[in-house]
């Protein structure tokens, strides 16, 4: 079997571009190196490229849970553990990628690694993700007992939060992104409290939560500009209606958490797919 077929050996439809996408990144950084696109410090800029994108496949694995019950479409979870693989892939290129940048000295890496708070919390991310990496097959799967493994592949919430803390620290003056991946991360992680604690999770729940996720994410900007560099909430606050400039990244997490109550929209008024079983179906956990 491959990445992009199913258990019979046909092609799947679904996991082509989804494979296709968790190659593109690492093709596309290459390529910027071979045409010495990456500036005067490539390999610190394929750094932060990569890393990048170890919290981009983080958060779609975390996306497919609530897409599959909100879009009714039950097949999607067969693509949840590939975005995963991709991201505990990125996640070591991403160390390798750091002791290629301290020229293999790898006692500066580890003394970096245990010296600076966020090397430390990002290293225990990818420890976290290499975990999940290994024990990603489905022998592994049968040796832990489906129980354990749940519990285990749980850490991927805890290893996407060291991350984004990681994508804080690092990014210093300019936290754009990890603002919204943060907004989008409070979205998928919301959505999953609805459903544990079995609160609506229709249109209207959908909309309430978008509206909420974009205002924790507009508030965290308030509360990173003005804890970090003193600037006056009221000032920031204010610049978020200001697009004169930039779109801030409370409206773009407002943009992305719409997503669900419009396929929630669109899914409400057609039939639920009926979907046969696999011949040997992936003990996954359900809410991963």
């Amino acid at each position: 079997m491959y990445p992009w077929t199913e258990r019979n050996g046909r092609i799947s439809w679904l996991k082509l571009p989804f494979f296709v996408l968790t190659l593109a990144p690492g093709v596309w950084i290459a390529a910027q190196a071979e045409l010495d696109w990456l500036g005067p410090k490539p390999v610190t800029e394929a750094i932060h490229q990569n890393g990048d994108w170890i919290i981009h496949f983080l958060l779609l694995t975390l996306a497919v849970t609530p897409l599959r019950f909100v879009g009714r479409w039950p097949k999607l979870i067969n693509v949840r553990r590939m975005l995963g693989v991709a991201a505990g892939c990125y996640a070591l290129i991403h160390v390798a990628l750091y002791v290629v940048d301290q020229k293999f000295d790898m006692a500066t890496v580890a003394s970096e690694i245990a010296l600076r708070f966020y090397l430390t919390i990002g290293f225990v991310a990818v420890a976290a993700l290499v975990a999940l990496l290994v024990t990603s097959t489905d022998a592994m799967i049968s040796k832990l007992g489906s129980s354990k493994w749940n519990r285990l592949h749980a850490l991927i919430y805890p290893a996407t939060l060291l991350g984004l803390v990681h994508f804080f620290i690092q990014s210093k003056l300019n936290v754009f992104e990890p603002l919204l991946m943060t907004g989008v991360f409070f979205l998928l992680m919301s959505y999953r409290g609805l459903r544990k604690w079995k609160l609506p999770t229709g249109f209207v729940a959908l909309m309430i939560l978008a509206l909420v996720s974009a205002a924790v994410t507009g508030a965290g900007e308030v509360l990173w500009y003005w804890l970090t560099r003193g600037i006056d909430p009221i000032r920031v606050l204010m610049s978020q209606f200001d697009f004169s400039y930039q779109i801030r990244p409370a409206w773009w997490t407002l943009a992305i958490a719409l997503v669900l109550p419009l396929v929630a929209l669109i899914r409400g008024q057609a039939p639920p797919r009926s979907v046969r079983p696999a011949a040997k179906p992936a003990r996954e956990p359900a809410e991963a």
